[in-house]
């Protein structure tokens, strides 16, 4: 006899109720793509050139969702999954330009925990809520304009911190 799969409190089976949260999270994270680009303006060439200026760089608080996928559509490219475990996914962007990994993750914590391992090695990286994408200092600005978040500094960090002391 075929076993039946698991159930919630409710009576409905787990893949159900994933399948439901996938469809959430993805209305969400398209929720503010959609808001951004209602018209209100009268046709005039001004209000025209303010809806031009508006999709060129984002407002300080416009950031990308936190899906490898959707951050790397918005910076024109098409991502290479390299990683996809539960802490963490990232992906490959290979561009003219350069290339750039961008990392994201399930909970702010995990992002926090791999800022800190990172200082070790120092650098830029461009950082928004559950993701971070590290590419050449260059990059970091037009990709900030395109995605939101902003650069964060480890060199600043890995000097900040006291040396070890010889007790």
């Amino acid at each position: 006899m075929p076993q039946q799969p698991p159930r919630g409190r409710t009576g409905r089976t787990l893949v159900a109720r994933s399948v439901r949260g996938a469809a959430l999270v993805g209305t969400l994270a398209l929720l503010p793509l959609a808001t951004a680009c209602s018209g209100d303006g009268d046709g005039s060439a001004e209000s025209k050139q303010t809806k031009t200026s508006a999709r060129t760089a984002p407002s300080a608080g416009v950031v990308a969702p936190a899906k490898v996928e959707v951050i790397a559509a918005l910076t024109g490219c098409k991502v290479k999954i390299r990683t996809d475990a539960e802490e963490l996914r990232e992906g490959v962007c290979r561009t003219a330009a350069g290339d750039y990994l961008i990392t994201t993750f399930p909970a702010e914590k995990y992002k926090l925990t791999w800022l800190d391992s990172a200082a070790i090695y120092g650098g830029k990286y461009l950082v928004g809520p559950q993701w971070a994408i590290s590419a050449k200092p260059k990059m970091l600005e037009p990709l900030r304009a395109k995605v939101g978040g902003t650069i964060q500094d480890l060199n600043a960090m890995r000097t900040a911190s006291p040396a070890p002391s010889a007790s």
